[in-house]
C-alpha cells in the first residue's frame, strides 16, 4: 500500500491518540464513553482541524464503513494539498447516524471538508495492520458488535474470495485498483508501462 509522507507522519499520532482514550489507569477499556465526550467537544475541536487533524479525527471512529477500499488506497498516496473532493469520496463511504450528524457540522466549515477526507483516510488507515511495525492489532475489537465484518477494514468480507484475506489486503495490484477507481470516475485509464 502505497502511503503518501502526509498520512503516513499523521497515522502515527492517530493510532496514539486512539490508544490514549482506549484504557484508563485501571485498564478498564473506556473507550466508547472517552469518544462520546470527544463528540460533545466537537464545537472546540473544529478550532484545531488544520493543525491537528489526527487529534481531532478520532471523534468520527467507528463511524465510517468503506465501500471501496481502492478509493481509500488512492486517497492515501495523496498529499495533504492533492486530496481529492471530501464530495467525491463520500459516496463510497457509509456513515453510521451519528457520524451523518457529525459531518454535517464538519462540512460547514471552512476546512471541513478537507477534514473529512483526511479523517477518513486516517479510519481506513487505521483498519489496516502496519507491515512496517508488525502492528497486526485488530482494531476493531473495540467494537464487538460487528462480527460479520472484516476485523481489519470495516467492509463485509466474502471469505470466499481469496482477494480478501488479511495476508493479501496490501499485497494487492494497488495500481490495477486505484487505475479501476479513477476509470469508474470518469477518467481515461493510462497505458501500460512497456
Amino acid at each position: 500500500m502505497a502511503v503518501s509522507t502526509f498520512f503516513h507522519s499523521l497515522r502515527s499520532g492517530y493510532q496514539a491518540e486512539i490508544d490514549d482514550l482506549t484504557f484508563n489507569s485501571d485498564g478498564a477499556n473506556v473507550l466508547r464513553q472517552r469518544l462520546a465526550q470527544r463528540r460533545k467537544e466537537l464545537k472546540f475541536l473544529l478550532s484545531m482541524i488544520e493543525l491537528s487533524p489526527e487529534m481531532v479525527a478520532v471523534v468520527l471512529h467507528q463511524g465510517m464503513k468503506f465501500k471501496s477500499p481502492a478509493a481509500m488506497l488512492h486517497l492515501l498516496s495523496h498529499e495533504s494539498d492533492e486530496l481529492p473532493e471530501w464530495d467525491n469520496i463520500s459516496s463510497t463511504i457509509e456513515l453510521t447516524p451519528w457520524a451523518q450528524e457529525l459531518v454535517r457540522t464538519i462540512a460547514q466549515e471552512p476546512m471541513g471538508p478537507w477534514f473529512l477526507t483526511v479523517a477518513a483516510g486516517l479510519e481506513f488507515l487505521y483498519s489496516q495492520p502496519d507491515k512496517n511495525t508488525g502492528d497486526g492489532r485488530n482494531h476493531s475489537s473495540d467494537d464487538g458488535d460487528e462480527e460479520d465484518e472484516d476485523e481489519h477494514t470495516g467492509y463485509a468480507r466474502d471469505d470466499d474470495n481469496p482477494k480478501n484475506s488479511d495476508d493479501d489486503l496490501g499485497d494487492t495490484d494497488d495500481e490495477e485498483a486505484e487505475a479501476e477507481f479513477m476509470e469508474q470516475q470518469g477518467f481515461d485509464r493510462k497505458a501500460p508501462n512497456t
